[in-house]
């Protein structure tokens, strides 16, 4: 492995342990088992070092959520297992639950940035699959960013949000027909 990407890991770990701004650049070398001085040879500052790391982790994402498509199913489908496998992602993820924290916590601004990056990576990744399912003719001409930015904060709120304040969480099956009689429903050609 090479020295960037071990920064890269030791940084992904300080990051996820200790959050954004308590992270320091001393800290990152000492799980690295680098110079702090070889950090700088690569990164400018600890901003320049998340937004790395988070564009990593962006990636990974969507190779995760890429895995769950299938060329033979709907569109409907299709959105519905690529939503459910971010947002397991999401919540499954250390740096990314400890981004949310710190933010919800501290406002911190730079923590701030890169959750919104995150957020617009996935809208961007919903709506090309929105697109597609537009030339399919599955879908009625739309926004494709508008509705997939709806999509997005529909299934956050009954995956994530729903759990904060009922006891017990939705079933997956229980979202996908909720969604199904709604949202897509009002966005599919086909009934």
């Amino acid at each position: 492995m090479d020295r960037k990407q071990e920064i890269l890991l030791g940084a992904t770990k300080s990051f996820s342990m200790f959050g954004y701004k308590a992270t320091t650049m001393e800290q990152v070398a000492k799980i690295a088992n680098v110079g702090k001085g070889t950090i700088y040879n690569f990164f400018t500052n600890k901003e320049e070092l998340l937004q790395e790391v988070v564009i990593s982790m962006i990636r990974d994402m969507k190779v995760e959520a890429d895995r769950t498509l299938r060329p033979e199913a709907s569109f409907i489908d299709n959105a519905h297992n690529g939503l459910m496998k971010m947002l397991q992602f999401r919540e499954q993820h250390l740096l990314f639950a400890k981004l949310i924290e710190e933010e919800k916590a501290l406002q911190t601004p730079a923590v701030k940035q890169m959750l919104v990056k995150i957020e617009e990576e996935i809208v961007t990744f919903l709506a090309d699959r929105i697109r597609v399912g537009m030339q399919k003719g599955e879908i009625r001409p739309c926004n494709p960013e508008l509705v997939a930015y709806l999509l997005l904060k529909s299934y956050l709120a009954m995956v994530v949000d729903w759990q904060l304040t009922h006891e017990e969480a939705l079933h997956e099956d229980d979202i996908l027909t909720l969604f199904k009689e709604t949202l897509f429903r009002g966005i599919a050609t086909a009934p």
